[in-house]
């Protein structure tokens, strides 16, 4: 295994309910007389981008609303929450993190979200996890299209100069599995407290992240 491949910020901290609490924040000021409870969200997870979801939700029900500006304020609420909440890394993340530079494996940090999100967990997450523990990022801006296509892997593998096959992806949620799995890489779900019961088929699901079971994966 030459490279770790984190797949979204929800890898490094689960801050689901954090994201559909900012998105409830947003309906209201916005007079939305929308509220995402927890079981509503949880089937709309398996579609990628906070967008597309408000988007989806108001065809669903006929109605005219920019999605766009929903999701921005929805974007600025979550750092908000990110700035006053005390942010954990998820179990295993930091030590995983720590041994594979020590051992001369590559780290990347794999998302569409965007540079402004980035910025806010890797902030709420320091010094315990730091920009400076991936040797790439990669974000909405460098990508054509989300996950689940495989652009963003294809990114950080070229910048990486890594082959799919020395790798392994580390995703939470249903899109992202399938990006790694579309891009040739062996993925890991590690889903967080939203995504749990969700059927990641073929993958390997666990609850916490250890180098030694990310290694076995590759192992002949």
């Amino acid at each position: 295994m030459t490279a770790i491949l984190f797949g979204s910020i929800g890898t490094l901290a689960d801050t689901s309910e954090l994201q559909r609490q900012s998105f409830n924040e947003a309906f209201a000021e916005h007079d939305l007389d929308w509220q995402w409870d927890r079981e509503q969200y949880i089937a709309m997870l398996g579609t990628n981008g906070g967008e597309q979801r408000i988007a989806q939700f108001a065809g669903a029900r006929g109605a005219a609303v920019d999605a766009a500006a929903v999701h921005a304020t929805k974007t600025a609420k979550f750092h908000d929450l990110l700035a006053s909440a005390v942010i954990e890394p998820r179990t295993g993340v930091v030590d995983t993190i720590r041994r594979a530079k020590e051992g001369g494996t590559a780290g990347a940090l794999v998302t569409t979200t965007s540079p402004a999100n980035v910025t806010a967990i890797l902030t709420a997450l320091g010094p315990g996890v730091a920009r400076t523990d991936f040797d790439v990022i990669t974000d909405a801006t460098q990508v054509d299209q989300p996950k689940p296509a495989a652009d963003a892997y294809v990114v950080a593998l070229a910048a990486l100069e890594q082959r799919a096959s020395s790798c392994v992806a580390i995703e939470d949620n249903l899109g992202g599995v399938a990006g790694a799995n579309a891009a040739g890489i062996v993925c890991v779900a590690f889903p967080n407290e939203n995504t749990a019961d969700h059927d990641f088929g073929s993958a390997v699901v666990v609850d916490q992240i250890d180098l030694d079971t990310l290694r076995a994966l590759l192992a002949p």
